[in-house]
Formats: structure tokens, C-alpha cells, sequence
């Protein structure tokens, strides 16, 4: 058996009869995405899956980073390089290397995710290893073929009631309009992620901010032109079922400038003449803004701070950005936040939700914070800690002081789309067990914890993100 029907659950065998109870009331809840950053083409061309190595390795950071970090090279697992340089061409030589290495992922969440997709899309019930990586790849390969495996078909297999991809504003969102025209009624929508024309220190800042220009029609060497081009460009976005935005800044730092202030900064920025200062305030600042005009539009506005970006300059300047190397770093939001909630945190009329990959202050901060300010929702555990434990830590954490139901239920936030299910399932699971221990120990009902294992899987996802 390559996965078990009680994986995740308590050992403690009343604590897992409980969780035995809840898990089968929702186990198959349709999937809400509200986030995640699977490609739009695969809806929109329905083309097949070329083969196990694309579909599985190469696109997939959690795999590559981790093969990297003992010593393989990107190179031969298939991954681009930025000037066209040779790799590995051969899927079935990169799926060989991958599986010799399997064992690297022992304990991880990849494992889990990888081992359940094995399991329950192709049948398998031996692990994946050098001996049967052919056997693997075959069996793979061929399913890849069939029209069961399009990605349209995958996706109603997976009950995926509503996915969000993310998209830069200066994309024209093509695929989105190929979805729409294509009549099939599967709900694909996209996100508004402005950091390239948010961002001072995103390559090519300038070049994008004269782009955004040209695709709203608005002056964009000026803050008032330049915020109309934002209005606009998010309207876009919604007429694609749009409901949030995404930001992803290096700290929380939020700021609440005045006109006369906010213009000078811009003109700094616009003229390339910028330092790192007024780069992290002109990023602080477009919180703000962002936020004043999700309170206009509706839009729930998504923060995930705390990632030092490219950490990998080598990697960075060789196969360009999300190659694995964006890592942690602490991140403060009590104060952080404080502009903006000074601003907008009472607003009746304004979701905010907060991730972060600084698990140190769930109980700190976020859980305060969020179990306080009317806006404010704590996003699930995320990156690299979206795993069985560090989905339970974030339960225990905030939980007391935040609820339930100052949380936003779970996305999966992933470009692997045979992941999802899994994901998904994973979270379900870690959930009815945290709840399972609280019944147990008599802090919970039984029909509560039914209530809320329903609201956690489903509802207040569907919720917070308006889908």
C-alpha cells in the first residue's frame, strides 16, 4: 500500500475514531483555489500533458530545489536557462534522475503529495525507485495520452469547483478570454498581482511602467495617472472573474503618505533615481493604496511578505526568477501593518488576508491582530510550511486567540496541478485531527467539530474570496 487510508491522523485510537468520523463527511467537498499559479493555457488549449519528467520535475520548485541542494544540476533536470543553453532534452533521463533520488523527499510534504497523486490518478503501490522508475514513467506516459488525463477532464475529476491563476497586470489574458470563448463552464479566474509595476527593484520596473501605460491609456509618469492606471487594469481583471489581489513584498511594511509625499516618491521611482529606502517605502505605500481601492472595487487584497527573493544570485542571473531560492526571513507586522489598519483596518468593507513564512509570530502577532481588526484574516499555513506539521503548529498557534473563524480555510498555492487533490486532501486530514484532539480532550463537540471541519475544507475559503 503506497499510502494508508489513517495517514495523518491521531494514534491514539479514540482521537482517531473522531477524526475517522469528520474526514469522511468531507473528504469529497469540492476544492476551492483561491490561489495558486497553474497556467491558464492548460484550460484554455486543453492540450495533453507531454510527458511525466514536464509535467511533474520540471516545472515543479519543491522537486527541483530539493535535487539541487544535494548536488544535481538544474541543467539536467530540463530546467531553461535564460540564454538558451544546453539541457537535458530527454524526459525519460530526467524522470530517471528523479527517481534515484526519491529518497530526498523522505518525511517531506512533497513526498505525501507526490505519493497520494501516484496512488490515486495512475494506480501505484510501490514506491518510486530506481528499479521501477521505467515502469513509472510507462504507465505514466500512456495515461498522459488518453482525454482523461486533458487538463479540463483532471479538473472535473478533482471536483475543482473555482481556481484563481495570478497574473501580471501586463498580461493581456488571452488564455482567460480563449476559456471564455471556449463555452466550457469549468470556473478559471485570474488575480491581480501587480509587483512588476509596483515593485522599484523588479527588473525592467521602467520599461513595465511604460507598458501599463500603453495597455490603460493612462499617463504613467504621473501618481495620478498611474493610479488610474491600476483602477482601470484591475477592472480588467474582474471582467475575468477576478475577486482578489496578491502581493508578494519583501517585508509587511505598510505607509500612508500624503499627496504631496506619495508624488515626490513616485517621481524618484519612475525616474530610476530611487534608492532601497525609497523602494521598500514606494512598496509600503502601494499597500495602502492597493487596499483603498479594494475598498472601492470589492477586491480582497492578499499579502505575502517575508520571502528574500532569488537568494541564489548565481541561479538567479543563470535560469532567472522562482528557481527555489527564495527563503525565509523574520517579519515584523504589528508595526508593520499599522498605517494601514490605522487606515482601513475598521473598514466593514475590506478583506486583507495576511500570510507569511515567519511562523514565530502566528501567536505573536498575526493571531492578535487578526482576532481583533475587522479586515484583517490569517492566511493558511504557506510554503514551506504548508506540511503536516507546520499546518498543525499554525492550528495550535492561532487558534486561541484568532478562532476559526478570523482564517481563510486553505489554498493549495501551487504550479502543480496533479498536486491539488492532494494538497487539499493533506489539509483535510491535519484538520481532523487537530479538531479530533480537541473533542477528545473535551474542548470541542463532536457536532461542532463536524461544523467546523466543513467550514475549514470549503466554506470559508469560498467565502473570503467572494467565489
Amino acid at each position: 500500500m503506497l499510502i494508508h487510508q489513517d495517514r495523518l491522523f491521531p494514534a491514539e485510537p479514540a482521537a482517531r475514531d473522531v477524526a475517522r468520523r469528520l474526514y469522511a463527511r468531507i473528504k469529497d467537498l469540492p476544492i476551492i483555489s483561491p490561489h495558486g499559479h497553474t497556467d491558464p493555457r492548460w484550460y484554455a488549449e486543453n492540450e495533453p500533458f507531454p510527458d511525466p519528467a514536464t509535467l511533474f520535475v520540471i516545472p515543479d520548485h519543491y522537486i527541483f530545489r530539493m535535487l539541487y541542494s544535494q548536488g544535481m544540476r538544474l541543467e539536467d533536470l530540463g530546467i531553461p536557462v535564460k540564454d538558451g543553453g544546453a539541457v537535458e532534452r530527454d524526459p525519460r533521463a530526467i524522470w530517471r534522475r528523479f527517481a534515484a533520488h526519491y529518497h530526498l523527499f523522505r518525511g517531506t510534504p512533497t513526498r505525501a503529495w507526490l505519493d497520494h497523486t501516484f496512488a490515486t490518478l495512475f494506480g501505484f503501490t510501490e514506491r518510486l525507485s530506481s528499479s521501477n522508475a521505467d515502469a513509472y514513467y510507462d504507465r505514466i506516459d500512456e495515461a498522459l495520452r488518453t482525454p482523461e488525463f486533458r487538463p479540463r477532464a483532471l479538473f472535473e475529476r478533482f471536483r475543482i469547483e473555482a481556481i484563481a491563476t495570478t497574473e501580471s497586470p501586463l498580461d493581456p489574458l488571452k488564455h482567460h478570454e480563449a476559456i471564455r470563448q471556449s463555452g466550457w463552464k469549468g470556473r478559471v479566474v485570474t488575480a491581480y498581482r501587480p509587483d512588476p509595476v509596483v515593485d522599484p527593484e523588479f527588473e525592467g520596473f521602467r520599461q513595465n511602467l511604460a507598458r501599463f501605460g500603453e495597455l490603460t491609456g493612462c499617463d504613467t509618469s504621473t501618481w495620478s495617472g498611474y493610479l488610474e492606471a491600476h483602477r482601470r487594469r484591475r477592472a480588467f481583471f474582474r471582467e475575468y472573474g477576478a475577486t482578489s489581489t496578491d502581493h508578494g513584498h519583501p517585508t509587511a511594511r505598510t505607509a500612508n503618505l500624503s499627496q504631496g509625499e506619495a508624488e515626490a516618491l513616485f517621481r524618484r521611482v519612475s525616474s530610476g533615481s530611487a534608492s532601497a529606502e525609497d523602494a521598500e517605502l514606494f512598496r509600503a505605500q502601494m499597500l495602502t493604496e492597493m487596499a483603498a481601492m479594494s475598498v472601492e472595487d470589492g477586491m480582497v487584497l492578499q499579502i505575502h511578505p517575508g520571502s528574500f527573493r532569488n537568494h541564489n544570485e548565481a541561479l538567479f542571473r543563470r535560469f532567472g526568477r522562482d528557481m527555489g531560492a527564495d527563503i525565509p526571513s523574520q517579519t515584523d507586522y504589528v508595526r508593520a501593518l499599522k498605517p494601514l489598519l490605522d487606515r482601513f483596518g475598521n473598514e466593514p468593507n475590506l478583506t486583507i488576508i495576511v500570510f507569511t513564512l515567519d511562523e514565530t509570530s502566528y501567536s505573536r502577532e498575526l493571531a492578535p491582530l487578526a482576532g481583533h481588526y475587522p479586515a484583517l484574516k490569517l492566511g493558511p499555513a504557506w510554503w514551506f510550511f504548508d506540511a503536516p506539521e507546520g499546518m498543525r503548529r499554525f492550528r495550535e498557534l492561532t487558534t486561541e486567540t484568532a478562532g476559526f473563524y478570523n482564517t481563510v480555510g486553505f489554498n493549495d498555492d501551487t504550479r502543480a496541478y496533479l498536486s491539488i487533490p492532494a494538497r487539499h486532501d493533506v489539509a483535510r486530514r491535519v484538520d481532523c485531527a487537530y479538531l479530533a484532539n480537541l473533542v477528545v480532550t473535551h474542548r470541542l463537540d463532536e457536532d461542532e467539530a463536524h461544523e467546523v471541519a466543513y467550514d475549514l475544507a470549503y466554506r470559508l475559503a469560498k467565502e473570503a474570496y467572494k467565489l
